[in-house]
């Protein structure tokens, strides 16, 4: 039955309000270990328990649900935003320029997973209903947005199918980019240097031994390893990372005790320790294909520690656990040559004002077409030896 008048649309105001299996059934059918760990129940549940979102924070949980028959059948992470932080898809030039024409851009809202510029689904649906199940959401999302007085909807860091079927849905289709690494079948580092060209394999080698003699030892700790004092010393780090890039850090220290209590399994963390004495981590999280890095941050300087930590350690996990790629989040022309190769993300937009809807898109359409010149020329300065087995973004 694909008739949409059977269909019923609602709004959560905390992702509380649905069951924890109702909402994965939708966010990873089939169970096990999730592609995208961060729109997982247990995830969004995570950053509102510790407050990391919700009141005084910008981040107003509008997680919409479509149920047919009474069965769930689509849910989408949504946001009710009061800025445009935390999304790493930038529309603040948006913002001022509708401002500036007498409009209020500010609420909107905002399809994402808070702070994680990570791809995966957005558009939440049962396996066999996917077409209907964008259709009512998108439809559902455009007509909360509308009926509130809303400016705008974003739906930020999708898949590129979703990208497709939103735009032939209506929505605008925007695209950016970020640095992948993609496992071509590496049976170890060595394997992974080899394709390289040989002054950039000696300048990696190079950096891993400087980094390794930092004076202590590195660790990759998960689940029951991870004991409830790391977080303290994570907690530094981050605090470190964050006041140096976004003035004050988004997540709460809780949301880390709520990684403890609920997330160890989904999470790896590299821990950098000397004399005893924890001074630099990676957190990243895991999913069924690929390793996301999330946070970086340290006590002490070491040169090269935050490349072996974040990359380098990344890719020597990926390999030994065959996944397929790692996402180590937004911008970084300085990832390239470590082996991560520009790829492009993809987001979906609605503006209700016809007129700034109309310059929006022909912006958008000269956007996307530098984008993909972007990538093919960055593509071209990679690492790995011309004629050789270059992975590709599928």
């Amino acid at each position: 039955m694909n008739d949409k008048t059977e269909i019923e649309i609602s709004v959560l105001g905390s992702i509380a309000d649905i069951a924890g299996a109702d909402w994965d059934a939708l966010a990873n059918p089939g169970g096990g270990v999730p592609l995208d760990p961060f729109t997982t129940h247990r995830f969004l549940m995570a950053l509102e328990v510790s407050g990391s979102v919700g009141g005084g924070t910008g981040w107003t949980p509008r997680h919409l649900i479509a149920r047919r028959g009474g069965q769930v059948l689509a849910a989408m992470p949504l946001y009710l935003k009061g800025h445009s932080q935390g999304e790493y898809v930038f529309d603040h030039s948006w913002a001022h320029a509708y401002e500036r024409a007498g409009g209020e851009y500010y609420p909107k809202l905002q399809a994402a997973v808070p702070f994680t510029p990570a791809t995966g689904r957005r558009f939440l649906t049962r396996a066999g209903d996917e077409a209907l199940g964008a259709a009512v959401l998108a439809e559902g999302a455009v007509r909360l947005a509308a009926e509130n007085g809303l400016s705008s909807l974003h739906i930020t860091f999708c898949t590129a199918a979703e990208a497709k079927a939103g735009a032939a849905l209506g929505l605008m289709h925007r695209t950016g980019q970020q640095f992948h690494w993609l496992n071509d079948g590496y049976t170890d580092f060595a394997d992974f240097l080899s394709r390289l060209s040989s002054r950039k394999r000696k300048a990696i080698r190079r950096e891993r031994a400087r980094a390794q003699a930092f004076g202590g030892t590195i660790r990759h700790l998960r689940g029951e390893d991870i004991r409830p004092e790391r977080w303290d010393a994570f907690w530094q780090f981050y605090q470190d990372t964050g006041a140096r890039k976004w003035g004050r850090p988004y997540l709460t220290r809780g949301f880390f005790d709520e990684v403890q209590a609920h997330l160890r399994d989904d999470a790896l963390l590299i821990l950098c320790e000397r004399d005893g004495r924890p001074v630099a981590g990676a957190l990243n999280f895991i999913g069924r294909e690929a390793l996301f890095g999330r946070y970086w941050g340290c006590v002490e300087d070491h040169p090269f520690l935050h490349f072996e930590t974040c990359y380098y350690q990344a890719m020597d996990y990926a390999i030994a656990h065959g996944l397929a790629r790692i996402e180590a989040g937004a911008q970084g022309e300085h990832k390239l040559a470590r082996g991560y190769l520009p790829v492009a993300t993809h987001s979906l937009h609605w503006i209700a004002d016809e007129g700034f809807r109309r310059a929006v898109a022909q912006y958008l359409e000269q956007e996307r077409a530098a984008v993909d010149d972007d990538i093919e020329i960055l593509t071209s300065y990679g690492p790995f030896r011309r004629g050789g087995a270059e992975a590709e973004q599928a």
